[in-house]
């Protein structure tokens, strides 16, 4: 559709029409009656003045026009297709700016994740699910802002976890430890306050929410990069000696070789495949890092926090170890194997 104003009697007066016909007349803003004298002859009242109206050759692009009787003046209407290819660039900018928002890739991911999880085994489950994998993800996003950190927030990655991102550097070994830490330690919020409404309320789902908390993020703290117990891991043996880190990192790696290979998790499988060019990275910079090391006070009090939260969550999946729902006391089963 096409727009056309008409300046009548000091006012403006807009008509909008189409290849075909007048589809609407405004004045001043102000939608005005049509009354069609025939096929092609309109005409509209606009108060002191008559506007005529004669769409004869319109398929032409000509719209005739008169004022109160007086002779036909032919106007030319625009030709549609540019404003339509307009629109529809305008669109397609539009859709490009949204697929770029931060916001609305974020949203979509985790409507993926809740889709994908559903999918494999039921929509309370891939509630349960995600809402761990928030809340874990979150407590790496606030430790981040806590140290300064620019963060982009985090994004959920269907069948694979979350990543949270910043957008400035770490310059401390101390800060990569904590703001490891703290996506588990959120999740033990998770876990311990799922304990406490089980026992509120009796509902096995928050006692569900719980046991599943606990198991995603003790898994998360396992010391195999780039899980979160591998980075405090390293953030602790490369503060000791280069050698002493990839040692460690290593260790870290055929632990994980062997748990992947024990209970058939390919996904831990890329994992350690990401880990092992992290290593690499890590070792060939080692000379070059900009990270402040921990002192030997820091390496204490670093492995005491990580022993305490992965204790936290052991703890929590105990607790269920005795309970008659399979699903609860599960985790503690795989655990003790």
């Amino acid at each position: 559709m096409v727009r056309i104003e008409l300046p009548i009697d000091g006012m403006t007066v807009s008509v909008i029409v189409n290849r075909h016909n007048v589809v609407q007349v405004f004045k001043e803003q102000q939608s005005i009656p049509i009354d069609e004298d025939n096929v092609h002859h309109l005409e509209v009242d606009l108060g002191q003045s008559k506007l005529q109206l004669n769409t004869e050759q319109l398929s032409q692009n000509l719209l005739a026009v008169a004022i109160n009787q007086s002779p036909w003046r032919w106007v030319e209407v625009p030709n549609g297709n540019e404003d339509r290819k307009g629109n529809w660039l305008g669109l397609a900018a539009l859709g490009f700016k949204l697929f770029k928002s931060a916001k609305v890739v974020k949203a979509a991911l985790i409507g993926a994740s809740v889709a994908g999880y559903a999918w494999l085994f039921s929509w309370q489950f891939a509630l349960m699910l995600v809402a761990c994998l928030v809340v874990h993800e979150y407590g790496h996003v606030r430790a981040m802002k806590y140290f300064g950190l620019k963060t982009k927030g985090f994004y959920l990655i269907p069948f694979v976890g979350g990543l949270a991102m910043s957008e400035d550097k770490m310059s401390t070994r101390w800060q990569n430890v904590i703001i490891s830490l703290m996506g588990p330690a959120f999740g033990l919020f998770t876990s311990i306050l799922g304990v406490v409404l089980y026992y509120a309320t009796g509902a096995e789902i928050f006692a569900g929410v719980a046991v599943l908390s606990a198991l995603l993020n003790l898994f998360n703290l396992l010391p195999i990069l780039p899980l979160d117990g591998g980075h405090v891991l390293k953030s602790i043996s490369f503060s000791m000696r280069s050698w002493i880190g990839l040692l460690a990192c290593l260790g870290g790696l055929a632990l994980g070789l062997w748990v992947s290979y024990v209970y058939g998790l390919m996904l831990l499988a890329f994992f350690i495949f990401i880990g092992s060019i992290e290593i690499l990275l890590e070792w060939r910079m080692r000379h070059q890092t900009h990270l402040l090391p921990l002192d030997r006070y820091g390496q204490v009090v670093s492995a005491a926090l990580y022993v305490l939260v992965a204790v936290g969550h052991i703890a929590v999946m105990w607790h269920f170890a005795d309970s008659e729902n399979v699903i609860l006391s599960l985790p503690v089963k795989v655990l003790s194997s």
